[in-house]
């Protein structure tokens, strides 16, 4: 096949996919977004952030913060 005929053939073929348009079936759609659970949203929660603060408490002493910022400053 020339490259003539090969880029008509490509050009026809996207030309296809752009302008073709299924018909949606949307209760399917909205079954399958809400699945059995009911809610859609409800796989979707935020995590729940564990509670480091037992040890902020138990390490602070090693690794105390006097508002250095790990050394990354230039000094002239």
């Amino acid at each position: 096949m020339g490259r003539g005929r090969q880029k008509a053939k490509a050009t026809k073929q996207a030309r296809d996919m752009k302008y073709f348009s299924p018909s949606t079936d949307y209760t399917a759609l909205q079954r399958e977004l809400t699945g059995p659970g009911g809610r859609a949203s409800s796989r979707h929660d935020d995590p729940v952030e564990p509670d480091y603060s037992e040890y902020a408490d138990k390490y602070a002493d090693q690794f105390e913060d006097d508002g250095d910022d790990g050394g990354n400053r230039r000094t002239g």
